[in-house]
C-alpha cells in the first residue's frame, strides 16, 4: 500500500526534511509513504537492490531500522 501525501499537514509536520526542521519546505514535493511492513513482508531482514547494489533493510527487537550496504 503507497500512500502520496499532498495536503495532510500533520503527516507533513511530523515528518522533518533535516535535524531539528518540524515542517517541510514550500517547494518540497508530495511524499509517498511505504509500511515498512509492507517491504519486510514478516521477515526481519529484507534485501534491496539499488543502483546495481545490494543493501540490507533489517528491523531490530527495538522496533528500529538500520540500512546497510
Amino acid at each position: 500500500m503507497q500512500i502520496t501525501l499532498t495536503s495532510m499537514n500533520a503527516i507533513h509536520r511530523a515528518m522533518p526534511v533535516a535535524a531539528g526542521s518540524n515542517e517541510l519546505a514550500s517547494s518540497e514535493r508530495p511524499v509517498t509513504l511505504v509500511e515498512s511492513t509492507e517491504l519486510l513482508r514478516g521477515n526481519k531482514t529484507v534485501g534491496i537492490l539499488h543502483n546495481g547494489s545490494l543493501y540490507r533493510l533489517q528491523a531490530t527487537k527495538l522496533g528500529k531500522l538500520i540500512l546497510t550496504k
